[in-house]
């Protein structure tokens, strides 16, 4: 039978909430997060149809040995704010984390940006696949890191990929759009390559893509709660921990698209 529950945003409208309010109300509904996330909805008008075709090519993949899920997105790895954390304390104690300070000396930027694919294929471990940038996630950028992507994957023998991402602006560009067409138009006629089925989710809907927590707790393991990080260092714990090699940066074109 079809769950006919309201979507949660209808018990809170128009109210500002925390996140432990959003915990309460699911535990007097009597729901479970995992359950809660196939109910809660997004502001976006299509979103049934479009959570319908992100599940349909889910169910997709498990019937192609040769094909991967892919989910992708950016992030903005911070060398000076913290993450948030758990912790053991009194029930009226108030944690707070300070963001770090770094010396006039250092010359390391504040944040580096990272493209991440979160690669999974049937009855195989799941595969991280990153690659940081020297700027920032732009049309471009994003064409040299799925082209970096389908290399890595054609060495492992795989012919689709099913790629998950949000709608940024870098993902939808009319740059991006020609470029999978053409690519998926070369893999067709060569034979060689791996073709790219996109998917984009509905607007604000983090919890369908399936990298996201990868970040929370990523970012939560190569923090240090006492000094600074090096660019360096930062870049070195964020592959080590999701057991990736470390590769050239990505670079930015001098013309932004």
């Amino acid at each position: 039978m079809s769950d006919q529950r309201p979507p949660l945003s209808s018990y809170l409208s128009g109210i500002a909430i925390t996140g432990e309010t959003v915990r309460n109300a699911l535990t007097k509904l009597g729901v479970r997060w995992k359950r809660a996330k196939h109910w809660i909805t997004s502001p976006d008008p299509d979103y049934v149809r479009k959570k319908k075709r992100r599940d349909a090519l889910i169910r997709l993949v498990a019937s192609h040995p040769t094909w991967a899920l892919g989910f992708q997105d950016e992030v903005w790895w911070s060398r000076l704010a913290q993450p948030d954390q758990h912790r053991w304390a009194d029930e009226d104690t108030v944690t707070q984390l300070q963001e770090l300070q770094r010396s006039k000396a250092d010359s390391d930027p504040k944040a580096l940006a990272c493209y991440g694919l979160l690669v999974r294929r049937p009855e195989q471990t799941d595969q991280m696949l990153l690659r940081f940038v020297d700027g920032r996630p732009v049309s471009a950028v994003t064409i040299d890191f799925l082209d970096a992507c389908c290399q890595r994957l054609a060495a492992q023998s795989v012919t689709a990929l099913v790629m998950i991402w949000d709608n940024a602006s870098w993902h939808k560009s009319q740059i991006v759009r020609t470029w999978l067409r053409n690519h998926n138009r070369t893999v067709k006629q060569t034979g060689e390559g791996v073709r790219i089925l996109s998917c984009l989710l509905p607007s604000k809907s983090p919890w369908l893509n399936s990298i996201e927590p990868k970040w929370v707790h990523g970012k939560r393991n190569v923090s240090e709660a006492d000094r600074v990080l090096s660019a360096d260092e930062l870049e070195t714990r964020v592959c080590a921990y999701y057991g990736c090699s470390r590769e050239p940066h990505l670079l930015m074109p001098k013309k932004v698209a």
